[in-house]
């Protein structure tokens, strides 16, 4: 599964979804670290 493909179907979509991904697993960590701190 080439990471550039020339002629991509759905493309866009799946990179908002990873995006979205990455920033819903970013605001995780971020809330698990503002509970875990005193």
């Amino acid at each position: 599964m080439p990471v550039l493909d020339p002629n991509p179907q759905n493309g866009q979509k799946k990179l908002l979804l990873m995006f979205g991904t990455i920033i819903g697993i970013m605001v995780v960590i971020a809330v698990i670290a503002s509970i875990a701190s005193p």
